[in-house]
């Protein structure tokens, strides 16, 4: 394929353009029509967020750095100015954060009943109630860390919440025989308690204080003998990649832990502290942590957004929170006492979280460990709960004797240590258990059974833009296809033959499968909407990703729209492409759907003179996907579900209330593609369309 690239004009910076989808996530929280717990949900998602950002990306910028690295991007930025840009633009962020809560969130609580109290906030009732929780749940958990010539300055573990005391010896403690000191460090400890602890209060209120509070309100318990002079929170970040070097003489589940355990002493790349930090106090972190003025954060009487999740679970408040959404049952499924014959029949779309993952995915498993006719289930998984339905199903399946081959990829980014429990428990259990490969992670999702039938052997398929993850199926938006045609049973044998034998793929009948054949495949899609084009034919292209980043495919999608080609965009997060630019992206459409539940499907569809193709896929179009990641792309063969999965996208673009229209320079430039549409919600849409749907189908 052609390697030309777009020049640093003509790109976004990936970091840059991040930050911008983070800043769409935190005008949910922002924006008053959005259910007021919902609010602080937000809120705590773009905490999340931003830690592992910080984590990984300002941790590789920081590397580039130490490395020497001069050189600028594809973007033009070298990592010493993108490094300034992020840090920049994030202490924006932070402030806008901060205010939304402090001013518009916590008086909109206070209204509804709903209180963060301070100590100062407390009657008798609750202080006493708080002294009791603490001496008997907290205190026996608190080891305070002296900093003195005798205790070097401790670890502080990542996104742990930290209190800094500074103390005065009294006259008492002062001729005691042990050495008196004036700084101490305490981990707050949340092992047995959420951070807000809720309070007696009356009848129709809540109320919670925050445990770092409590710990405050207490410390004459922790230093008897001394006064506190004052005592501060703080939190620090730090660099927690993973960039696994393996080599084929070492053993990949080895290397992993290994990293696990370095991961916990990696160097720190932000503190947040509450401001009235001492300068000398302050001064002292700096130079312990090694922190440069760009990595302090101080926080307005609140750090750690991301626990404010804790505060949204305890809150039983349906006026507000969104209405609830329960999953639909798959109607093609619903009655069938065995699934296997309702896929034998026909292929069936899996749309989630509007249908329910245990009525289709969960079962698919479970059936085949149970149904004596299945002789072996091949497997990958991505991420993993700790008690994962379908893993049980795995481990079961395996102490029955069936054929169990199950990719788990350990490298699954903050998984890791779970993945690698249950590649454990399955290989007692039995299993043929694959951690994955050298140089590739096994990004795929895909699931092969084998069944013994009258006819002979018969292969079903699972196939999807989302993990075998019960808990994310509830929140992410992605696609599933189960389908018993023969050529998608070969192609997946013969990519499991890949993964767990390193067989040499042959040519595939319906699967794109990266990094043999996705970036070839999707580009030669690309181009065939060009020749139509060019040949005054319509050309149309719809795709939906979470990121756009490889400058090959962006340059060949600006290639495409100046020759005419119409493209839609729906990108969720990472937009390095510029739409609308006059010449080289002018027909060029993008949007963004930040909504409660995430946008996580890859959907690639191109019109192709009338001859519509529409693809399904685990892979953005991403340098890592398409080279470095062993990604699966399907396409819908039936028409009626191609059709129904054009429609879905077709009402995103049309999503005037949660979809934000992206200028040129990635900023938002209108909620929606066209405003002359009345308001309208894609994802209220297809679940209400869907449950009609549903109704009709059952009732035929």
């Amino acid at each position: 394929m052609d390697k030309h690239v777009p020049g640093p004009d003509d790109l976004l910076n990936r970091e840059l353009s991040w930050l911008a989808y983070n800043e769409r996530v935190l005008e949910e929280a922002e924006d008053p029509s959005v259910p007021l717990l919902e609010r602080v949900k937000f809120l705590a998602i773009v905490s999340s967020n931003w830690d592992e950002f910080f984590m990984v990306r300002v941790a590789g910028i920081y590397r580039q750095i130490d490395a020497g690295v001069t050189q600028p991007g594809p973007d033009g930025l070298a990592p010493r100015q993108l490094l300034d840009a992020v840090a920049k633009r994030i202490h924006i962020l932070a402030s806008r954060q901060h205010r939304v809560l402090h001013q518009s969130i916590e008086p909109a609580m206070n209204a509804e009943g709903i209180a963060i109290l301070k100590p100062g906030d407390l009657d008798p009732a609750q202080t006493e109630f708080l002294q009791a929780y603490f001496e008997h749940n907290l205190l026996p958990l608190i080891s305070p860390l002296a900093v003195d010539t005798g205790h070097p300055f401790p670890r502080l573990g990542n996104r742990v919440l930290v209190l800094m005391a500074e103390l005065e010896a009294s006259a008492y403690a002062g001729k005691a025989p042990f050495p008196a000191s004036s700084l101490s460090i305490i981990h707050v400890p949340t092992t047995l308690s959420t951070r807000f602890l809720r309070v007696p209060s009356a009848r129709g209120t809540h109320a919670f204080v925050m445990l770092e509070d409590v710990v405050r309100m207490n410390l004459k318990h922790v230093f008897q003998g001394y006064e506190i002079r004052n005592c501060h929170a703080l939190r620090v970040t730090r660099d927690s990649d993973l960039p696994v070097e393996e080599s084929s003489g070492e053993d990949l589940m080895d290397t992993v832990e290994e990293f696990l355990r370095s991961r916990r002493r990696g160097a720190v790349v932000r503190l947040q502290y509450e401001a009235g930090l001492s300068p000398g106090l302050l001064k002292l972190l700096i130079d312990e942590l090694e922190l440069a003025p760009e990595d302090l954060y101080p926080t307005e009487g609140f750090a750690a957004f991301s626990d404010l999740m804790q505060l949204y679970a305890q809150l039983d408040l349906p006026h507000l929170k969104d209405l609830a959404t329960p999953p639909r049952p798959v109607p093609q499924i619903e009655a069938v006492p065995s699934l296997f014959e309702a896929i034998s029949r026909n292929d069936i779309l899996l749309l989630h979280p509007y249908q329910s993952f245990d009525d289709s995915v969960v079962r698919f498993i479970r059936e085949a460990a149970n149904d004596p006719k299945v002789l072996a289930i091949k497997i990958t998984l991505y991420r993993i709960t700790e008690s994962s339905p379908i893993a049980v199903a795995l481990e079961l399946a395996a102490e029955r004797g069936k054929q169990v081959a199950a990719i788990i990829e350990l490298r699954a980014r903050f998984d890791e240590e779970g993945n690698i429990a249950w590649a454990r428990r399955l290989e007692k259990a039995g299993a043929h258990v694959v951690y994955g490969m050298p140089r590739f992670k096994i990004h795929g999702k895909a699931c092969l059974v084998i069944r013994q039938e009258a006819t002979g052997m018969r292969r079903y398929c699972h196939l999807s833009t989302g993990n075998y993850n019960e808990k994310t199926s509830r929140l992410y938006c992605d696609l599933g296809l189960l389908t018993a045609r023969p050529e998608f049973g070969e192609d997946l044998s013969n990519l499991f033959n890949l993964l767990t034998g390193y067989a040499r793929l042959p040519e595939c009948h319906r699967l794109l499968i990266a990094p043999q054949g996705l970036r070839q495949g999707i580009w030669n899609r690309i181009q065939r909407e060009r020749d139509h084009a060019r040949n005054g034919r319509e050309a149309r292209m719809i795709l939906k990703m979470n990121a756009l980043v490889d400058p090959a495919m962006i340059q060949g999608l600006y290639e495409a729209s100046r020759d005419g080609v119409k493209v839609d965009l729906l990108v969720r997060g990472t937009c390095c492409l510029r739409p609308g630019v006059p010449g080289l992206s002018e027909n060029i459409r993008a949007i963004s759907i930040i909504d409660r539940f995430l946008e996580h499907a890859c959907v690639y569809h191109f019109q192709n003179g009338g001859a519509s193709e529409t693809l399904l896929s685990s892979g953005d179009l991403m340098t890592r996907n398409l080279d470095n990641r062993v990604e699966i792309a399907f396409p819908l063969v039936d028409a009626a579900l191609a059709s129904q999965v054009v429609e879905m996208l077709e009402d995103q673009l049309h999503d005037t209330l949660k979809g934000r229209a992206l200028g040129r320079d990635g900023s938002v430039i209108g909620r929606g593609l066209d405003t002359t549409w009345p308001p309208f919600r894609s994802q209220a849409h297809i679940y209400a369309k869907g449950r009609t749907a549903s109704a009709a189908l059952r009732r035929s």
